[in-house]
């Protein structure tokens, strides 16, 4: 079943900001739950910025997005100027972004996107930039992956595929990485339930690992069945969050913050703004968690859950970041490919 354009563009636009709401507002957190709750003395309520001894977002102001969000909006317009998912295409965005940011001397550049970016500047290949990258980087920003994908799961794993080949071409990585693609491609059935999002997920995270060069990292599938299991235990809702970021993790390692981003994504119930205080509180990498659950939460239910001041917000702070443009013509990607 499609719906009408319109309802495709409010939750591609939910998506977009989902990804943006998640990553900025956890953006300030700690490495661990406990100084996270011990410094902000509870939940945070509303964007802040970055503490001043933060060791990778210092100086980032409230509301201020990371590369997260960067890379997926950099990643999303390759796609639209090459009217497809391409490693040329995403290598390009990527390496663009790089210098745009000046990442060189950028403290929040993630080591695989810029061992890879290095490379491909002095002239390597990008078919064969990606073969030790391991880490969330790949599944941070394949969000519009997802997007053009609708209901097309095993399109998403195969376009996945194509966007980690520069930077992440491991099994690890690329299995967390179409674990994502497939939950946004499943958000955007008509109808669709969080527990059909969620397996998704799973699916697609089973279906990436037959890809890639063989690497360390446990499997991403049964961890996010394990993060899944822990939101559906006993206990309260801090605890849980405490338990995800002690049995799952919240590192960079691709087998453990994607996973528990998915637990994020159950505990919230789906709801992006809970998906971003839940991510929030459990820190570690959590601009990549809450990035991640809020793209996949945003994209579900759509832009008309966000309150207007998270909305304006994060159009004030990041005025370079050109959120319904790109939804638009993510949009129209979308119903080309589902032949609309």
């Amino acid at each position: 079943m499609q719906a009408s354009p319109e309802w495709y563009y409010q939750h591609v636009l939910g998506g977009l900001f989902g990804q943006a709401l998640g990553d900025a507002f956890a953006m300030p957190a700690y490495l661990t739950p406990q100084d996270t709750w011990d410094y902000y003395d509870g939940w945070l309520d509303r964007f802040y910025p970055a503490p001043v001894d933060h060791p990778n977002h210092a100086g980032l102001v409230a509301g201020q997005i990371t590369d997260d969000t960067q890379q997926a909006i950099a990643l999303a317009e390759a796609i639209l100027e090459d009217g497809e998912v391409t490693v040329n295409g995403t290598a390009r965005a990527l390496v663009n972004w790089y210098q745009q940011i000046n990442g060189e001397h950028s403290s929040y550049v993630g080591i695989n996107t810029r061992q890879a970016c290095r490379a491909i500047l002095k002239g390597a290949d990008p078919y064969t930039t990606g073969t030790s990258g391991d880490t969330d980087g790949g599944a941070m920003r394949i969000l519009p992956v997802g997007l053009i994908n609708a209901g097309n799961i095993d399109l998403a794993v195969k376009d996945t595929v194509t966007a980690c080949t520069p930077t992440h071409y491991t099994r690890v990585a690329i299995s967390a990485a179409a674990a994502v693609a497939s939950a946004v491609a499943q958000a955007l059935v008509p109808g669709a339930s969080l527990e059909e999002i969620l397996s998704a997920g799973t699916r697609g995270a089973g279906m990436g690992a037959a890809y890639g060069r063989t690497w360390l990292g446990a499997s991403v599938s049964r961890r996010i069945d394990l993060a899944l299991a822990i939101t559906q235990g006993n206990g309260g809702l801090f605890e849980k969050i405490m338990d995800l970021h002690d049995i799952v993790g919240s590192t960079l390692a691709a087998s453990e913050t994607i996973p528990s981003a998915f637990g994020v994504l159950a505990l919230a119930e789906g709801d992006p703004v809970s998906a971003a205080r839940f991510a929030a509180a459990l820190s570690g990498d959590a601009d990549t968690v809450g990035a991640i659950a809020c793209a996949i939460a945003g994209t579900w239910k759509g832009i008309e859950v966000f309150p207007e001041e998270v909305i304006n917000t994060l159009e004030e702070v990041n005025p370079g970041i050109n959120f319904r443009p790109v939804a638009s013509r993510l949009t129209e990607l979308l119903l080309k490919r589902l032949g609309a």
